[in-house]
């Protein structure tokens, strides 16, 4: 299944390189640098790149990616592009006689050239490359030079065309939308709980916040989980169950993985989950899984020191949590990551005064007065992504941001500065989060404006005021913002 330029520029950086990296024979380093090229406009965009880095390299790296390809029509270990391009012109049927000729110009070419005689095989025949290669022996060295690495860029483009769609191939597919077959399935509300997870440590710590980790004594989800594949079409339409993994199934294997994961975050636990059931079951293409962690407050009780924060007895928090999704897809004979988040849902903050909103468009539809001086009340979800994913799957890296931390930063900026929109709270809150963790690729912001309903603006005693519940309908805002929001601060 091809993959879109879309999800190429969404990847994260490891995926990219487990993605792309084989494109290039044992040299992963061609796609960990062209990777930052991205956002590619298509993708001719993204063949440019690859082979620039390719031409940019050092003498001595251009030689060693010559020298990580194996002889044509020879029965050495082979990575499976070559196995696969080599297959398909002939080269695995070769006769004694021709695999002897083969391995004598093979020799004779590197002792001339000290790398391996190299072409983009694709297309030929076991005849035209023999001849080819007699023909190249008897080239000048700086000359094959730049052929061998002209041959190495073509090979690279022939196994690109096999993973990522062309612009043609994504005009189709948009216009096939509406008629565009949705199919997967899946488990709701898979709730794990799981006591004594490895403790969540190495928090970067930050003014705002003074969390600096989680117990993780109790470490609880609520997982959903989705499959993809063209094999289970035949379900749907004639009621084939061959290839149909039952939903309980689904929910037994995360419930058993859950006891073999040895990491401290929900990210890094859909991960691994996902990846083992993707393993498990090869037919299945993709998999997308979701986790609302469970938050589970510490109790105080009495201690040598006065009251402390017991580790037995817990409160099952009802107020906002940590979120979590991770998307896996195969790519060619590879299980990659296409997208993930983490994130914090259900914040519910409100702020007394020292918010205001004026200055907005007033015509024959406007009845909502301008206020210099509000109580604001919002409904924040808050979603993050980070330049390398593994920092969000391992906490050991010392790069993991909590959501607690991000909770945090939202209201003290909620409490530091005059908010003169909703609009302009978030992007505060996202110029502050991506300023404290550099890490992070992307965060993304939903929010509601449940600001209370105004009754009385004085009261008898005091500088009080009234309020009810707002009427039903509500506004609200969505943003992203990444770190180039952050230049000329």
């Amino acid at each position: 299944m091809k993959i879109t330029r879309k999800q190429v520029n969404d990847m994260s950086q490891e995926a990219f390189i487990l993605a792309f990296g084989p494109l290039f024979e044992h040299s992963p380093w061609v796609a960990e640098r062209a990777a930052g090229s991205r956002p590619f406009a298509n993708i001719k965009d993204m063949i440019s790149a690859l082979e620039r880095e390719v031409e940019r390299a050092s003498r001595e790296e251009q030689l060693a990616l010559l020298r990580a390809h194996p002889d044509l029509g020879t029965r050495v270990r082979m990575t499976d592009h070559s196995v696969q391009e080599q297959s398909g012109a002939g080269l695995n049927q070769l006769t004694p006689e021709e695999y002897e000729q083969f391995l004598s110009l093979n020799k004779q070419y590197t002792d001339r050239f000290e790398f391996p005689f190299i072409m983009a095989v694709k297309g030929q025949t076991k005849d035209t490359i023999h001849e080819a290669l007699r023909l190249r022996i008897k080239g000048e060295p700086e000359v094959e030079l730049l052929t061998a690495l002209q041959e190495v860029r073509k090979i690279g483009r022939f196994r690109l065309a096999d993973i990522v769609m062309d612009e043609m191939e994504e005009k189709a597919m948009e216009q096939a939308k509406g008629t565009e077959r949705i199919m997967y399935y899946g488990k709701g509300d898979v709730w794990v709980y799981r006591s004594y997870a490895k403790p969540l440590t190495n928090i970067t710590l930050i003014p705002e916040s003074g969390f600096t980790g989680r117990d993780n004594v109790l470490f609880g989800m609520n997982i959903k989980v989705a499959v993809s594949g063209e094999k289970l079409f035949t379900s749907f339409s004639e009621g084939d169950n061959t290839n149909v993994v039952a939903t309980d199934s689904m929910k037994n294997f995360i419930l058993r993985k859950a006891g073999e994961y040895e990491g401290a975050t929900a990210e890094g636990f859909l991960a691994f989950a996902s990846r083992l059931f993707l393993e498990k079951y090869p037919w299945m293409t993709g998999i997308k899984m979701s986790a609302d962690q469970v938050a589970f407050e510490t109790l105080p009780v009495p201690g040598t020191n006065g009251l402390e924060a017991g580790n037995l007895v817990y409160r099952y928090s009802q107020n906002e949590h940590p979120s979590a999704f991770v998307e896996l897809v195969r790519v060619a004979d590879d299980i990659v990551l296409a997208d993930h988040s983490a994130g914090i849902a259900d914040l519910k903050l409100i702020k007394v005064k020292g918010s205001s909103f004026a200055g907005f468009v007033r015509d024959e539809y406007t009845t909502l007065p301008e206020s210099s001086d509000r109580p604001l009340f919002i409904f924040l979800d808050i979603a993050w992504s980070y330049e390398s994913a593994e920092d969000a799957f391992d906490a050991d890296l010392g790069r993991y941001v909590a959501a607690e931390q991000i909770r945090d930063i939202a209201h003290t900026v909620f409490h530091e500065q005059h908010s003169p929109s909703i609009q302009n709270l978030i992007y505060r809150i996202g110029q502050r989060s991506l300023l404290r963790f550099p890490q992070l690729k992307e965060i993304r912001f939903e929010s509601n404006n449940r600001t209370w309903e105004t009754i009385l603006e004085e009261v008898s005693v005091g500088e009080g005021k009234v309020f009810t519940e707002p009427r039903p309908p509500y506004g609200f805002q969505g943003f992203s913002m990444t770190k180039r929001d952050l230049e000329g601060l």
